[in-house]
């Protein structure tokens, strides 16, 4: 299966030098729009078409039908922990209406390049963001709090859950800014108070603003 990219400036998924990069083509059956996508068509006899996700929805992009929209338009994001470099993961996102050929044809041109595919509905922050970013927000809570150092906590979260790494050092890792930007994104839409950002978040945000 080709694939055609088509940049819109710099991808979170296959930053410069990804060696997903080196496989496109000039013309592909499936054609993917990475970057900061605006204005996508999908006017096109491409097999699929997918566009690169922030914290948005993919109905941003394709507009949404009472639950009715979909059609060989997806959605999809690399996994990445803020600034680490990307995941093995990717979440391709569909619509109620999506095209079960199209849907086929994204996860053959992913798992080609050696890429896990996992498909899921088109709900802000995924799969991944969704479970984790509740769990960051509590242990900077924990830590505002007193409840324990961060050291503490993510000693506790390695040995005792066999995590590779805890909670405080993974989120301080990625960017707290970054953090805050997916957490209220995510509280804006759900308004659930799990995804409120956590103070730390919000002040090293301030402070990313500031500089």
């Amino acid at each position: 299966m080709t694939y055609q990219i088509v940049s819109h400036g710099e991808s979170r998924s296959f930053p410069h030098g990804d060696p997903f990069l080196d496989g496109a083509s000039e013309r592909g059956e499936v054609i993917l729009h990475c970057g900061a996508p605006r204005g996508v068509s999908a006017a096109t006899d491409a097999a699929a078409v997918l566009i690169e996700l922030g914290n948005e929805c993919l109905g941003v992009h394709t507009g949404e039908d009472a639950g009715r929209e979909g059609s060989h338009v997806l959605g999809f994001a690399r996994y990445r922990n803020g600034d680490d470099p990307p995941s093995p993961l990717v979440e391709l996102v569909t619509q109620p209406a999506s095209d079960p050929a199209a849907i086929a044809a994204a996860c053959a041109v992913f798992e080609s390049a050696g890429l896990e595919v996992s498909v899921c509905a088109d709900q802000a922050g995924r799969i991944i963001d969704r479970l984790v970013r509740p769990k960051y927000n509590a242990a900077l809570r924990f830590l505002d709090e007193g409840l324990a150092s961060a050291e503490a906590m993510d000693l506790t979260c390695r040995l005792g859950l066999s995590y590779p790494d805890g909670p405080v050092e993974r989120v301080e890792r990625g960017g707290l800014a970054h953090h805050y930007a997916v957490t209220r994104a995510l509280f804006e839409v759900t308004g659930a108070p799990g995804y409120a950002p956590a103070r730390r978040a919000a002040v090293a945000a301030q402070r990313k603003e500031r500089e």
